[in-house]
């Protein structure tokens, strides 16, 4: 039996990288998902955070990330209930607990994302699912996925 694929979270900084750059390790965490061996899960917290975010710094790349919205079609999972957002303020920030615990309820192994002062201390890495890294850090983990199934 195959293996489940692994349900990656971006958060908007990954996700905004990932659309802008042609290269880079955001965009191939995106491709990962293009090819089907990865799946992509966003809120809708992130899809609104993105678009804004896009639209104000980098207009002219609005139509790619609405495109990808389209054609990739990641899983968009609920926003997180104000209980599981309190839930995970200790760890983090109040301000990316809702993205920490979305990650969580959504059941992700991996939550990726460049907002590293924020989502890589230790209340966050410690926790067993899901995984928080930069993408550079999900394809070298990728990558040993790939070895250790093969």
């Amino acid at each position: 039996m195959a293996k489940p694929k692994p349900k990656v979270f971006l958060d908007s900084s990954a996700l905004i990288a990932g659309i802008a750059s042609s290269k880079g390790a955001a965009r191939e965490v995106l491709r990962l998902a293009e090819v089907g061996l990865i799946e992509i899960l966003i809120s809708r917290q992130v899809v609104v955070e993105a678009d804004r975010n896009i639209a104000a710094k980098l207009p002219e790349c609005l139509n790619d990330f609405r495109n990808y919205l389209e054609t990739l079609v990641p899983v968009l999972v609920a926003d997180p209930s104000r209980r599981d957002i309190l839930r995970f303020s200790s760890l983090i920030k109040p301000h990316d607990a809702p993205i920490l615990a979305a990650a969580v309820a959504a059941e992700a192994d991996y939550l990726v994302t460049w907002d590293q002062k924020h989502f890589m201390t230790t209340g966050p890495r410690a926790l067993d699912r899901p995984k928080v890294m930069n993408p550079g850090e999900f394809l070298h983990e990728f990558r040993r996925l790939l070895h250790e199934s093969s």
